[in-house]
């Protein structure tokens, strides 16, 4: 299939919107900090019409004719004393500016009492790692001023820590991982647990930002996301992570979701993903919406090692050329994988000695889902047949050449069972689930930024692509549709987007000899 480009409007129409939006907003607060005193004034005459009415409604009937006597009088006064007039508008604009002022209460400057309270006990906390006996103008001291040590801070409503600045002494060893996750563990404990906070390092200026991530949305359903062809979307993740957002519909509502993309093909530096994680923790959901993003553009085969029926909307689709969930199947399907990379191979290097382009059986994507590959390790070693493993040698090796695509996803407990082709050649990870900082950095290469949380929604993890920055990562509810469980809309999402089924050969209705050839007419 050939590479269509996204349509223009497509590809920039969310940094147009974005920057329209910034220019609209400057615009706006140019003119009303311009209009302001015009504004002003306005405010002000409306409040003085309101309370001559007021007092109009409120004066008995029988002194309302005096009333208007006296104003008539004083008007007229005014308007024979020399500058009379002018001397009334000034007063008439003074009051109206002294009406109109904005009349909201200042906010409290600094920090309330239970603020400060809770600052003074993170400064205290903090002295012993901040500090040295050979300091002599120490900081971080017991009983010291806490300002100082902390420029910048934030709190909600519930008076909570969202963002704080910590500054700290040049001689504390913040390049070393261990002294600065002790760091992290005490702000983590003293500042609130159950919220994840992002720790950014500034070593040049010796400054320490922490902040209060909010939650990523887990109400995004599977749906056609607008990527180019090659282009997988794993899931959603912080907007001042990655430059681009998608537009998804939610409900009746569209909205800009930053996602976090994975780019496949011939110049990709990644081809290959590993998904990692717990029981329940949204690997099969995973693999289920990236197949569904892989049918319209390429072929897809699926080897399920649970043996649980998670793929079974699958089976019959259009594209799908198989759902094994036994060993024997699984070989099969393996090998056969392995005999077709080294056929596009074969034919892609001919043509290209040829000065031909790549033959069209050999363009369309191959794409191997593997889920819990290592159950079919210690059924075949039980039974004295090939591990399946072994067989993702070629793809894995010459997969990003030939068009194939291999995604492995397994358990923290098998981790071990994985083999060294799938632990060297794939470089795309995925964390699911809740983990220890130790499996997140064994599976993503790098510690997140990020301190994890145990309570975590099915689908929350994190994502590194190769040697980039380690993600947030919420995937897209893509449910079994076939799950009792699954909601109604989330099921109707899915089917929506799964491909007609696929009618065997031995199901089509061959005519008969009397239906293909007319009858004769006496």
């Amino acid at each position: 299939m050939a590479r269509r480009p996204l349509p223009r409007i497509l590809s920039t129409g969310s940094a147009q919107i974005a920057r329209s939006r910034e220019l609209a907003r400057t615009a706006a607060d140019s003119a009303t900090d311009v209009l302001h005193p015009l504004i002003t004034i306005t405010r002000g005459l409306r409040r003085l019409a309101s309370a001559g009415r007021r007092k109009w409604a409120d004066t008995p009937k029988d002194k309302r004719g005096p009333l208007l006597f006296l104003v008539a009088s004083v008007v007229l006064v005014v308007a024979l004393v020399p500058y009379g007039p002018l001397l009334a508008v000034i007063i008439l604009m003074a009051a109206a500016a002294w009406q109109g002022r904005d009349r909201t209460p200042p906010a409290p400057e600094g920090p309330d009492e239970s603020q400060t309270h809770r600052l003074k006990s993170l400064y205290e906390a903090l002295v012993p790692y901040f500090s040295t006996a050979e300091d002599p103008a120490p900081l971080y001291a017991h009983g010291g001023e806490w300002e100082k040590a902390f420029p910048e801070y934030e709190f909600d409503e519930t008076s909570r820590i969202t963002q704080l600045v910590i500054r700290y002494p040049a001689y504390f060893t913040d390049g070393e991982a261990d002294a600065r996750a002790r760091i992290e563990q005490l702000l983590h404990a003293k500042s609130g647990r159950g919220r994840e906070y992002r720790f950014a390092w500034d070593e040049e200026g010796n400054q320490l930002s922490v902040t209060v991530l909010p939650p990523l949305p887990t109400d995004i359903a599977a749906q056609r996301f607008v990527t180019a062809p090659g282009e997988t979307v794993l899931g959603f993740t912080d907007p001042t992570e990655v430059q681009r957002t998608l537009p998804l519909t939610h409900g009746e509502e569209q909205r800009d979701v930053p996602p976090v993309v994975w780019r496949t093909g011939v110049r990709s530096t990644e081809p290959h993903l590993l998904v990692m994680g717990q029981p329940g923790s949204g690997t099969s959901t995973l693999l289920r919406s990236i197949a569904l993003q892989a049918l319209p553009y390429g072929d897809v085969v699926i080897v399920e090692g649970g043996g649980t029926g998670e793929y079974a909307c699958l089976t019959g689709r259009d594209g799908v050329l198989a759902v094994e969930c036994g060993l024997t199947g699984a070989l099969a399907s393996l090998e056969w994988a392995a005999t077709e990379t080294e056929r596009r191979l074969i034919a892609m290097n001919r043509a290209r000695q040829a000065g031909h382009p790549p033959p069209d059986d050999t363009r369309r994507p191959l794409w191997l889902l593997l889920d819990r590959p290592t159950a079919f390790t210690h059924l075949a070693t039980a039974d004295g047949h090939r591990d399946p493993q072994s067989l993702l040698q070629v793809p894995l090796r010459h997969g990003r050449a030939a068009g194939v695509t291999v995604v492995v996803a397994d358990q923290f407990d098998n981790a071990d069972a994985l083999s060294d082709a799938v632990r060297q050649h794939t470089r795309a990870r995925v964390a699911l689930g809740p983990a220890t900082p130790g499996q997140l950095e064994a599976v993503l290469g790098a510690p997140p930024h990020t301190t994890p949380v145990a309570d975590v929604p099915p689908g929350r993890g994190y994502a590194r692509l190769g040697t980039g920055p380690v993600h947030r990562l919420q995937v897209p509810s893509t449910p079994d549709p076939y799950d009792d469980e699954t909601s109604d809309a989330d099921r109707e999402a899915v089917l929506a987007l799964l491909p007609p089924r696929t009618t065997p050969v031995d199901a089509e209705q061959i005519p008969t000899e009397t239906e293909a050839v007319p009858a004769e007419a006496p």
